[in-house]
């Protein structure tokens, strides 16, 4: 009867810790995205404008997502350096620092001088801050995921476990964009000189919290024993290029049918929309507001629908679906009517979700614990240099050229065929009995 006692004590720790470990995870996602979608949707709405107010409209598009571009090469480096550490030290302290560095750089944003104060050192001093995100951001993803996910013992919830910090993806993106709508209102004719600034200082309540949840949870089960048996590698980042390089390319790969479309999907649509179709922004923004909200639910469904039918055909299904996606999205928008304009964004978050939820466990288990942290990492943050850093550029250079978002529908449509064949050489390891992986943590696959 005492063995029985120990064990549920012990089962009910475990579910106290997974539900603790989740909610610190979808928190601390839900504030770093907040930060780094606020300075995406600002872009496309404030910064040609403020920075650039001397170039051609078009030109200084091109010249603000140039900036906003430099914080997706930083992501990669971001990766290396958490991921090291966060195979050396553990999750969590890995992801105090992610919270701290991302939430310094963003409050700071608000304070920067524009073009008609300190003319071009505005946009200098942005592009140090926007590199500096991009290095939290970069180091934010995998221990958020690994912490969830490496709290739960059962294979048939991995999926959903893990689906739960990309959950913050669409709260930090609602979050950003209720707050551009609120000061747009609040604002109003001032919205271009100070308004869109109030959102970037008021994130330092968000840190606050962030920090508070995150410091009161414990390191994960498996990094624990890591530990406990003396397993930690002395150079993890070193160690998975050299050993799972093939694992490393292709998570990179599959992200270009999911970050892609995205980052035009929610970034580029507002200078698009704008400049282009002359619609409002507060429709764009409320659009994209509702792209966010359906996300909420769909992003933890296709995380649970990949424990049931595997990560693999999941994942296949949404990148197959964007394959066409931009062909609706930008066939929409170009009616020029309201209401089919608002159909057309808030349609990308459906196969948007069922890559995105599926993701984060498919991309995680690939990787062996002692070298997780950075294999996913370094993995899931290369696609920013491919996919989506480049993404709202090359939009922006494609419609320049060519004066049609068919061409666009053309470039979301490659990546996103280059990532369902990726996926295709992914190993399914969906129904794999994870308890082996907690009694011999230490063994490479």
């Amino acid at each position: 009867m005492a063995v029985k006692s120990n064990f549920s004590e012990s089962d009910r720790t475990n579910r106290r810790m997974l539900l603790r470990a989740v909610i610190a995870s979808t928190v601390g996602t839900t504030i770093e995205w907040y930060d780094f979608f606020l300075y995406s949707i600002v872009t496309g709405l404030v910064f040609a404008k403020a920075f650039f107010p001397n170039s051609d409209p078009l030109v200084g598009t091109l010249q603000a997502f140039l900036i906003y571009a430099v914080g997706f090469v930083a992501r990669p480096v971001g990766a290396a350096i958490f991921g090291h550490y966060g195979d050396r030290i553990g999750r969590k302290a890995a992801l105090v620092a992610t919270l701290l560095l991302m939430g310094i750089a963003t409050v700071l944003v608000g304070f920067v001088p524009g073009y008609s104060q300190i003319g071009i050192w505005g946009a200098v001093i942005l592009t140090v801050l926007r590199f500096v995100q991009g290095i939290g951001v970069g180091g934010e993803w995998g221990g958020s995921v690994l912490l969830a996910m490496e709290w739960s013992k059962s294979h048939g919830n991995r999926g959903f476990i893990a689906s739960w910090p990309q959950f913050g993806v669409p709260a930090g993106l609602f979050l950003a964009n209720l707050a551009v709508i609120a000061f747009n209102i609040i604002a109003g004719d001032k919205f271009l000189e100070w308004g869109w600034r109030v959102p970037f200082i008021l994130s330092a309540i968000l840190i606050v919290i962030g920090l508070w949840i995150r410091l009161g949870i414990l390191e994960t089960p498996v990094f624990s024993k890591l530990i406990a048996e003396n397993k930690i590698e002395k150079a993890p980042v070193l160690e998975v290029i050299k050993r799972q390089p093939t694992s490393i390319l292709l998570a990179a790969l599959i992200r270009l049918a999911e970050q892609t479309p995205f980052y035009i999907f929610t970034a580029f649509v507002f200078s698009y929309g704008t400049a282009f179709l002359k619609v409002d922004r507060s429709l764009l923004l409320n659009a994209v507001l509702l792209f966010a909200v359906l996300e909420l639910f769909t992003i933890p469904l296709s995380g649970y629908i990949s424990d049931r039918i595997g990560r693999k055909r999941t994942y296949l299904l949404g990148a197959g679906l964007m394959v066409v996606g931009g062909f609706i999205f930008f066939g929409l928008l170009d009616t020029r009517n309201p209401a089919l304009i608002v159909l057309g964004i808030v349609f990308g978050a459906i196969p948007h979700s069922l890559v995105y939820g599926t993701q984060a466990s498919l991309i995680a288990e690939q990787f062996t614990p002692r070298m997780r942290y950075s294999g996913a990492s370094i993995g899931y943050q290369l696609a920013s240099i491919i996919a989506g850093g480049p993404a709202p550029l090359v939009a922006a250079w494609l419609f320049s050229v060519y004066k049609t978002g068919t061409s666009i529908a053309v470039y979301i449509g490659i990546c996103a065929l280059i990532g369902f064949v990726a996926t295709l050489f992914m190993t399914e390891y969906s129904h794999k009995d994870i308890s082996e992986e907690y009694k011999n943590v230490g063994q490479t696959r």
